[in-house]
């Protein structure tokens, strides 16, 4: 990463309460082509989440703590706070002197953008405005938010509006939280009703709704040049297993999250580490 840092874009794409067993399921059965094609050998890795729910899980995040690989560590990190005794910071992390990786690439010159998606986000309030606020420049609207069945359509436009003000010669961190897999998802599955609720079947629902419109995403910022992409889950959600319901609880539906990290290259339409 410190090859990465100044000279890549970088891209944060968290899919907000996304279980490990629905994207893989998914992916297995060939309901993904568009995240398939840029995952490394076509698989998500398994992870655990460093947190149980939005807000706890992406302040770890931006603090460099990432969701952790499921076996036996220590696990070289990406990106780190610079913190004495720390078992995780290798020669190759990139390491800040700031409590946030937001704070510290924009004074490296990046422009920091957040497009935020649940409420943790939407600069309503104090607490909404927390993670936002560690960003130079935050976008939240209504049509991005959990209630939106076109929420990430909605949010893809507006990266892709920000984009498009990008000087050739300024780098980008784009952070997107990606609303759409949280509760309610229950109308992106045709034949469903607010009635019948959320379940595992409308997750997936949503989660191939997000595969449908991601090659925008990563079209707009294939056209800047080489971009490094994080995407993952900052934590699962429970439909039920064991009797659990929602999430910040737990249990393995949540604490156990996909992720994969790929590099993004204008020069070729599948470019994974």
């Amino acid at each position: 990463m410190k090859e990465v840092v100044g000279r890549d874009d970088l891209l944060l794409l968290t899919l907000d309460t996304l279980r490990y067993d629905v994207a893989v399921e998914e992916t297995a059965a060939g309901r993904l082509p568009n995240l398939t094609a840029v995952l490394p050998s076509g698989r998500w890795e398994e992870r655990h989440a460093p947190g149980s729910f939005t807000y706890a899980s992406h302040q770890a995040i931006f603090a460099g703590f990432l969701p952790t690989p499921a076996a036996p560590g220590p696990h070289p990190r990406l990106f780190a706070a610079r913190f004495a005794g720390s078992e995780t910071t290798a020669p190759e992390t990139f390491v800040f002197d700031r409590p946030d990786l937001p704070t510290a690439l924009g004074e490296l010159g990046y422009r920091t953008v957040c497009i935020g998606g649940v409420g943790f986000f939407n600069n309503q309030g104090a607490l909404g405005s927390v993670l936002p606020g560690l960003f130079a420049e935050s976008h939240w609207e209504p049509e991005f938010s959990v209630a939106s069945p076109t929420s990430f359509e909605a949010q893809v436009a507006r990266a892709e509006q920000v984009i498009a003000t990008m000087r050739a010669d300024e780098r980008l961190f784009l952070f997107l939280n990606v609303s759409a897999l949280h509760q309610p998802n229950w109308f992106h599955l045709p034949g469903a009703t607010k009635e019948s609720g959320d379940t595992r079947e409308t997750h997936a629902a949503a989660l191939r709704y997000v595969d449908r419109h991601i090659p925008r995403l990563f079209g707009a910022l294939r056209a800047r040049g080489r971009c490094f992409a994080i995407v993952c889950s900052d934590h699962g959600t429970a439909y039920g297993d064991d009797g659990y319901t929602g999430h910040r609880l737990g249990h393995e539906s949540v604490w156990t999250v996909p992720y994969a990290h790929f590099f993004l290259d204008a020069d070729t339409p599948e470019d994974t580490t």
